[in-house]
């Protein structure tokens, strides 16, 4: 079962850009997002508030993450790599930070849509892919580091956050804002992109009605302005506005 899940770990690593849009857009167009919860809009309502906070605490732990201690998460070559053991921000609290915001987001994302398949399908699944590509990223690691990362896991938990660690896991270090737009802007878009769709494909899967229309207007007005704002911060970035402080540590 190891030597299975290295494998589907390793696969997913370098193909996860392509892969992961995929799964959700396939989930997604499977069946329409939920409009009510037992038949009651209020739940739903609430529903929708819960998953949108959900998604909020996954950017907002991305953006902790990457603006104490950025490490790419690429690899070399799209394969596992690390040129050293990175211990200090918030990978002092957990060993996996990143891929837990990008689980909170992911889940998030399919509670917004709401279909029970699409929630338990989409959240076991995900889970069941970051744990293979954690199984192939520690194989590497321990075998680069050895002891260090020895003793890094048995005081760093892989998936739960040791929040009694944030203060001397950041102590001496500043939070770079400008990483975090240069290095996460395109995880912003790409989620506020998925919400606004999905909300989209809630009121349009019938039909927009007349007192639904207004509504439509302004998702789709915020949908272009996200699509701005996103080739606004691409080219801002390519002409080098976020070059300064946005190296690790």
């Amino acid at each position: 079962m190891k030597s299975l899940m290295l494998k589907i770990g390793t696969f997913f690593f370098k193909y996860r850009n392509q892969a992961f849009p995929l799964i959700i857009v396939a989930l997604f167009i499977s069946t329409p997002p939920t409009t009510t919860v037992f038949g009651s809009e209020a739940l739903e309502a609430w529903k929708n508030i819960l998953a949108i906070l959900v998604v909020l605490a996954g950017l907002l732990l991305r953006a902790t993450v990457i603006g104490y201690a950025y490490i790419k998460r690429g690899g070399l070559n799209k394969r596992v790599y690390a040129k050293d053991l990175v211990t200090e921000g918030m990978f002092g609290v957990c060993r996996n930070p990143l891929y837990v915001g990008n689980m909170l987001v992911y889940s998030g994302l399919f509670l917004f849509h709401g279909n029970p398949v699409v929630v338990v399908v989409g959240c076991l699944l995900f889970a069941f892919i970051y744990q293979c590509i954690i199984h192939a990223e520690e194989e590497f690691l321990a075998n680069k580091f050895g002891d260090a990362y020895s003793a890094y896991c048995r005081d760093v938990p892989r998936w739960a956050l040791k929040l009694s660690a944030f203060s001397t896991s950041t102590d001496g270090m500043s939070f770079n804002i400008r990483r975090v737009i240069a290095k996460d802007y395109s995880t912003m878009s790409s989620t506020l992109i998925a919400l606004l769709a999905t909300e989209f494909y809630r009121i349009a899967a019938d039909s927009i009605s007349d007192q639904e229309l207004s509504y439509a207007i302004a998702l789709v007005a915020l949908f272009v302005g996200v699509i701005a704002l996103t080739g606004l911060v691409s080219s801002l970035k390519k002409r080098g506005a976020f070059d300064k402080m946005t190296t690790a540590h």
